[in-house]
């Protein structure tokens, strides 16, 4: 199993925005760091989820618990819909995503149980540049 924390971040409404992946099990410890394009903090977080599940994808898991802590991307995807037509597009992507495990769960948790992926994302803003760190 891999257990990933995602965050998105953005420095405005839209604006300077990043997102902070964190993925550990299976042997494999990752943090991801990674500018985006300007954007808002909401559509940051669907895109830190979708880049997330495209990780533990390419590491071959058949199971992943992913954590995140927006309660509009955790709700959208437990609900398997949004009515907000700007996050549909992100929606559809997690489902066609999450179908291809065996096993994907998608809970939210609280922002203090999240800081690892936090300061990724923010540390994405803050330098403009991609990290990754693989132990």
């Amino acid at each position: 199993m891999i257990q990933l924390f995602t965050d998105g971040a953005s420095s405005g409404s839209p604006g300077t925005s990043g997102i902070g992946l964190f993925l550990k099990g299976e042997g494999h410890l990752i943090h991801i760091s990674e500018p985006i394009a300007d954007t808002n903090n909401h559509e940051a977080e669907f895109i830190a989820l979708i880049r997330g599940l495209e990780e533990a994808r390419a590491l071959g898991t058949d199971f992943v618990l992913a954590h995140t802590d927006s309660k509009t991307v955790a709700d959208a995807v437990q609900a398997k819909r949004t009515s907000n037509r700007t996050f549909q597009p992100y929606v559809q992507r997690l489902l066609t995503l999450i179908g291809t495990f065996d096993q994907c769960y998608v809970r939210w948790i609280p922002r203090k149980e999240n800081r690892a992926a936090d300061t990724l994302a923010r540390r994405a803003i803050r330098t403009n540049e991609t990290f990754r760190r693989s132990q």
